[in-house]
């Protein structure tokens, strides 16, 4: 509570100072048991605000394309970001999507986030798994009082994503076979991830058409392959797409094998270096040529 609190005095004094005209964060959602975003543009109502292990958005997802609209409405906005989510900005500030001096980033301390209360995920380990930042960085405000993180040096991935990129590949395959054979191609994978951010995504490029648009196989391979190559150096491991997904497909653990690489191959960790230049958009004469044969 001690946490809500100080969000909410933060949130009055940024709006009574116009120092912001909306504050985008968590608020009740239909009933008591469930979180979303809410917009707060009075200062009357940051009592709406409220923060705790059910708040699971990443509210990043405001700062990528959706930023033109956002902008459009509110001059200023400030935004509430817990540490994974802060990384999805980090990733946003080096791809040009957001300006850091025209958004106020609150981050906020988190320990970890519960399924929805009606969730399907089933018995996999929930996303917080494999959360190595706690406590935000890279923003304006923090609020709450954990330790700092240790430095990340390398990603380690769960033991989840571990014993399958250890399976044989024969057994890859098929397991992601039949997983991806469930894909409906709803897009919602695409809808959450903060990352997700081409102003036109390739799955509705029809000239030429790189992806089958129809829900057969191969089209839904395509689709997921392709989408997790174009995160590769990029996701930040908030494990919004497999909460997402209305099949249960554990794209987390897609994404988490590609992570691993990156770190290992150009000792790159994604979203914590607004500086920093993704390995995968930037050459160097040192780096690695064994895949070319």
């Amino acid at each position: 509570m001690e946490v809500e609190e100080k969000l909410r005095e933060l949130a009055k004094k940024l709006l009574d100072s116009k120092e912001v005209d909306v504050v985008i964060g968590y608020g009740k959602v239909h009933d008591d048991r469930r979180r979303g975003p809410v917009f707060i543009t009075d200062p009357a109502d940051v009592d709406k605000l409220v923060f705790d292990e059910r708040c699971l958005n990443n509210l990043a997802g405001y700062l990528n394309k959706r930023y033109k609209l956002l902008k459009a409405e509110f001059d200023r906005p400030a935004v509430v970001l817990k540490g994974c989510d802060a990384k999805a900005a980090v990733g946003l500030i080096q791809e040009s999507q957001f300006t850091p001096e025209d958004v106020i980033l609150i981050g906020v301390c988190c320990s970890g986030v519960v399924p929805d209360y009606d969730s399907s995920y089933g018995e996999r380990p929930f996303k917080c798994q494999v959360c190595d930042v706690h406590r935000p960085k890279n923003v304006a405000h923090v609020i709450g009082d954990l330790p700092e993180d240790e430095p990340l040096l390398e990603y380690t991935p769960s033991e989840e994503a571990t014993e399958l990129a250890d399976r044989p590949r024969e057994e890859r395959y098929a397991f992601w076979r039949a997983e991806l054979e469930r894909c409906i191609r709803c897009y919602a994978c695409r809808a959450v991830c903060p990352l997700c951010s081409c102003e036109r995504c390739i799955a509705d490029s029809n000239q030429p058409q790189w992806i089958p648009t129809s829900g057969h196989e191969i089209g839904s391979w395509s689709w997921n392959i392709i989408r997790a190559f174009h995160l590769a150096g990029r996701c930040i491991g908030c494990g919004e797409c497999a909460r997402a997904c209305p099949v249960d497909i554990p794209l987390d653990l897609l994404n988490q094998h590609l992570r691993k690489i990156v770190s290992e191959r150009f000792g790159y960790v994604a979203g914590l270096d607004p500086e920093a230049k993704p390995p995968l958009i930037t050459f160097k004469e040192d780096d690695a040529e064994e895949f070319i044969r």
